[in-house]
């Protein structure tokens, strides 16, 4: 059985932006190792080691992983792919919808669709792009399965 794991990249923030992921989502740092944690290699000098190395927040069961990008190099931002979360509850999803909204960019307000009881996109504070729905819609879904 394999695992499929987001991977994200930050620009010298993803410490506190993985912090921010533990608190609201409810999940559990495993692992944040900083460059200034490995081992010193003479062809690699360590340009700043207060950036993270490899971060991993484990989220019932899920793993969300991340790390800085590399110093002295431009960082490339983030396109062309949204994180999703969805909840048994539009309630929830609404809940982490906001939190997740505190200082980012919503792109769609939260609301009923016909896929969902409560849906919304957004631009978090890291720069970080998510998808959150959750709850039946309203009469239930009407999708044909392939």
């Amino acid at each position: 059985m394999s695992t499929l794991s987001p991977y994200l990249f930050f620009d010298g923030d993803c410490a506190p932006a993985m912090q921010f992921y533990e608190r609201t989502l409810g999940g559990r740092m495993i692992m944040m190792m900083r460059h200034g944690d490995a081992p010193p290699d003479p062809q690699h000098p360590v340009q700043d080691p207060e950036r993270v190395m490899h971060a991993q927040l484990e989220l019932e069961g899920q793993t969300l992983m991340a790390s800085d990008w590399m110093a002295g190099q431009a960082f490339p931002g983030r396109s062309g792919m949204n994180l999703s979360l969805v909840y048994p509850s539009a309630e929830r999803a609404r809940a982490i919808f906001d939190a997740l909204a505190v200082g980012g960019d919503v792109r769609m307000p939260f609301g009923p669709t016909f896929w969902a009881a409560g849906f919304g996109m957004l631009t978090d504070r890291y720069g970080t792009p998510w998808m959150v729905g959750g709850g039946e819609p309203a009469g239930g879904a009407n999708c044909d399965s392939a």
